[in-house]
């Protein structure tokens, strides 16, 4: 396994949430790649999105992603790094990538208001729309992907740390 594990998938599957234990029960340090973005911009990722639009927002997060050098480190990307291809090149080389994967439904159970968490939905693009393009990128991508559907964070955790 590479010295970093990167935690990819959609909104509410968990990533930062199964990247803080994972980090802790690992003994590695935990980066979540939304928040480097909003300190590196000093806004909110809604906020960017309203003022860069869907895809300059991805531009600055594929920037932001393919920048990240941390060592022994969970990192939790935002749902949408998927579009870059050079940082998820970036990650793949740097870390072990992991698709965090849960159905649509539970997807859409966990995440409420979409606009609130940052989800970048092009116009007239429904949450169903935004799973189906995302998911075969997501299986691109990933070196290993844990069915996240009805077990508990500390299952998943175990799931991940067992690849270490």
């Amino acid at each position: 396994m590479k010295d970093n594990i990167v935690l990819i998938g959609m909104p509410g599957a968990g990533k930062s949430t199964v990247g803080v234990v994972l980090a802790k029960r690992l003994g590695y340090r935990f980066v979540d790649s939304d928040l480097v973005i909003q300190e590196k911009h000093d806004k909110l990722l809604h906020e960017l999105i309203e003022e860069h639009g869907v895809e300059g927002f991805w531009k600055i997060e594929e920037e932001v992603n393919a920048s990240l050098k941390p060592r022994r480190s969970v990192i939790a990307t935002g749902g949408s790094v998927i579009y870059g291809a050079c940082a998820m090149e970036h990650l793949r080389e740097i870390g072990t990538v992991v698709y965090l994967k849960l159905p649509l439904e539970d997807v859409a159970e966990r995440l409420g208001d979409l606009n609130a968490r940052g989800v970048t939905l092009m116009p007239g693009q429904t949450l169903a729309d935004l799973y189906e393009e995302r998911v075969p990128l997501y299986e691109k991508y990933a070196h290993e992907t844990i069915d996240c559907h009805g077990i508990r964070i500390r299952e998943v955790v175990q799931r991940i740390a067992v690849l270490n």
